[in-house]
């Protein structure tokens, strides 16, 4: 088996120096511009690979950063992961995935793992940081983390988020002007500060509309199917049910829908469900999911480029957060009432 190549190879085929060589690999501004492109060349011919192992112990860095989720099963992250990992990617680093299934000491492991050296930051989309020494957020706030989606409430980290108390009112806004009255929301895990914000949006476009919210009109879910089916029967269960569903996220807009169905009840004609997130199944889900769009990818994108300029040197304060556009998709899941 040939050896690997090596940078002294590119060196004696160059007839430059092993230092112009290591220089003009990493862009150095010390070579000129025709000499780093014919040793990038010379590179590729000899498909030199360069020792990672080797680069980490000089610069003390991993090279590696952690993108840590409730749950990897939930598509939601697919392309944020694909946003993360294009930028990554630019800049030389790999994107660990991690995986806390809401468990606190999966949680501290991660954090653990970053405060280590395993990692060199971290993208958290937990919206929750693990307790340590009975201070909930101040402990981690020197590390290069930064929360993406979620909300830390209290945290100093930087945040990349979208409004959820506007587009969940847009989407309330879109169910009154089909003209329904009864308007029920399956909320995600209260008091989490995300699900908060969308019961906010659903509450704020009924107060606006001059509409009451019926007792029993708020049910709180997981962000799981199982979620939205058991919301689902407990709203139809009530004296007077609603005629239009506000679902904070769509995997439990799809459990609704099924139940609905399992109930004999059509949707849109008789009962419109609108989700949140426009997870790709949305548009084959039938009937098609009237669904908030997030710019998962661009959340990726933006997450990673503050979190690379907080491993640069640059200081990231936590201060206002990023604050993303979302959009209404209006599909075939709601329709006007029919009473």
């Amino acid at each position: 088996m040939r050896d690997r190549p090596k940078i002294k190879d590119i060196a004696e085929k160059a007839g430059v120096s092993v230092a112009t060589v290591s220089r003009a690999l990493s862009d150095s501004a010390l070579v000129t511009p025709e000499t780093r492109q014919r040793i990038h060349d010379l590179a590729r011919e000899l498909n030199y690979r360069p020792n990672v192992s080797a680069r980490n112990l000089r610069t003390r860095k991993s090279m590696a950063v952690l993108l840590v989720v409730r749950d990897v099963g939930n598509p939601f992250y697919l392309d944020v992961l694909k946003g993360v990992e294009a930028t990554a990617r630019e800049a030389g680093y790999a994107v660990l995935m991690g995986n806390t299934e809401n468990d606190p000491l999966r949680e501290i492991e991660y954090f653990n793992m970053l405060r280590d050296g395993h990692a060199d930051g971290m993208i958290l989309m937990t919206g929750k940081l693990p307790p340590e020494g009975g201070n909930r957020t101040g402990a981690w706030n020197h590390l290069p983390v930064v929360v993406a989606l979620e909300m830390i409430e209290g945290s100093e980290l930087p945040h990349v988020q979208v409004d959820n108390v506007g587009a969940a009112r847009e989407a309330v806004e879109h169910l009154i002007g089909l003209g329904h009255r009864r308007i029920a929301h399956i909320s995600g895990p209260v008091p989490e500060p995300m699900s908060v914000y969308r019961r906010e949006g659903y509450r704020l476009a009924m107060r606006e509309a001059g509409l009451d919210i019926p007792p029993g009109y708020e049910v709180r879910g997981n962000f799981l199917l199982e979620g939205g089916l058991e919301c689902c029967r407990a709203l139809f269960a009530l004296p007077e049910p609603p005629t239009a569903l506000f679902v904070a996220n769509d995997e439990m807009a799809y459990g609704a829908a099924h139940e609905l169905r399992r109930m004999g009840r059509d949707v849109p004609s008789e009962v419109s469900v609108v989700g949140f997130d426009d997870l790709y199944l949305s548009k084959a889900f039938y009937p098609p999911l009237t669904t908030v769009s997030q710019p998962r990818a661009e959340i990726g994108r933006t997450a990673m480029g503050l979190l690379l300029s907080i491993l640069s040197g640059g200081r990231v304060e936590g201060g206002e957060p990023i604050v993303l556009p979302t959009a209404l998709n209006i599909r075939g899941s709601t329709a006007p009432p029919c009473i």
